[in-house]
């Protein structure tokens, strides 16, 4: 064979080792994923909140309350109705001492969240302090505590817009001038500083009317009465008279009434309770603000179980307070 014929002999063999090796290399790796993409498929892979966990759900409240049985009524009426709820309920007394040993045996029996109606809102550090240390979500339901930290929710309704309700509607009718009493609630509590509030800063914009007096019937029916009736024997001009409930207001009421003057003094009181709108129906109420027990008990519970199961919610849930008068009571009246 001739050198020529050799060399190309041997040019077509190392061309086709070549090309077998080629064929026979590892295959690229592939480009590594954006971090961007690889963070959001980690989220996808994290526990969601499951919505469908049990939960135990410890209650501390007044039950000696008409209004508040409305409340305490329809969060069990929320819980029958969301299968996984179940509520253990205690009576607080409006107990400041009995309600921290009732919140520390929720912590003991080791519930899932706790809802409290504070007997004193000024007094609910400790309480809340209990929860957090052993990381039960917690949720006040009506009465907003003094502090409320991060963490801690709250479902209610904004207590100085009822007083500002409320006082407007009465100085509209007084046509800017006369003498107001107001009967304050618990003092202790945060829906009586507000709404006390609020009915003063209301009147401070009439140069002629006069809060004249003021004093607490502790949320009573017999003891706003009692109230209206010494007031009334002192013979002092009283053109209106400002409550922070109904109860009290229906006390007046009866008061008034037996004092000859029904008709003669504007009375107003607020929640809207079943009573008020009655006496409202016979023409005695004048004028109340209604504040809803049902959407708060119930808001309250369902803002407790979200906590629980793992779920975000807004820290504070408002329900609006809404006015009541003669023109639109029926509405309320069901």
């Amino acid at each position: 064979m001739s050198l020529k014929k050799s060399l190309s002999l041997l040019l077509v063999l190392i061309m086709g080792i070549l090309l077998i090796a080629g064929c026979a290399a590892p295959a690229a790796a592939p480009a590594a994923a954006p971090a961007a993409e690889t963070e959001a498929a980690a989220e996808d892979a994290a526990p969601a909140a499951d919505a469908a966990k049990p939960v135990k759900i410890g209650v501390t409240m007044l039950f000696d309350d008409l209004w508040l049985t409305t409340m305490r009524d329809a969060m069990t009426e929320y819980a029958a109705a969301n299968p996984g709820i179940e509520l253990v309920m205690v009576d607080s007394k409006e107990d400041v001492a009995t309600q921290l040993g009732q919140v520390e045996n929720f912590v003991t029996q080791g519930l899932d969240a706790i809802v409290l109606v504070a007997a004193n809102t000024d007094a609910a550090d400790p309480m809340t302090k209990a929860a957090v240390d052993a990381g039960i979500p917690l949720v006040y339901v009506n009465r907003e505590p003094a502090n409320l930290p991060e963490g801690v929710a709250f479902v209610g309704s904004d207590s100085i817009d009822a007083g500002h309700f409320q006082m407007e509607w009465i100085a509209d009718k007084l046509g800017g001038k006369g003498n107001v009493v107001i009967m304050m609630g618990n003092l202790e509590q945060e829906a009586a500083q507000m709404r006390t509030q609020g009915v003063k800063e209301i009147a401070a914009k009439f140069p002629d009317i006069t809060i004249t007096k003021e004093q607490t019937g502790n949320w009573s029916r017999a003891e706003g009465l009692a109230l209206m009736e010494n007031w009334l024997a002192t013979g002092d001009q009283i053109d209106a008279v400002a409550s922070n409930n109904d109860e009290m207001a229906i006390g007046a009421l009866s008061a008034i009434e037996a004092a000859g003057k029904l008709g003669e003094i504007i009375v107003g009181g607020v929640d809207a309770s079943a009573d008020a709108l009655a006496e409202m129906d016979k023409g005695r109420l004048d004028v109340t603000v209604f504040q809803n027990a049902k959407g708060q008990g119930a808001g309250g519970i369902e803002a407790a179980a979200k906590l629980a199961r793992g779920e975000d919610i807004e820290q504070i849930t408002w329900i609006p307070y809404e006015l009541v008068t003669p023109e639109n009571y029926k509405e309320y009246m069901q």
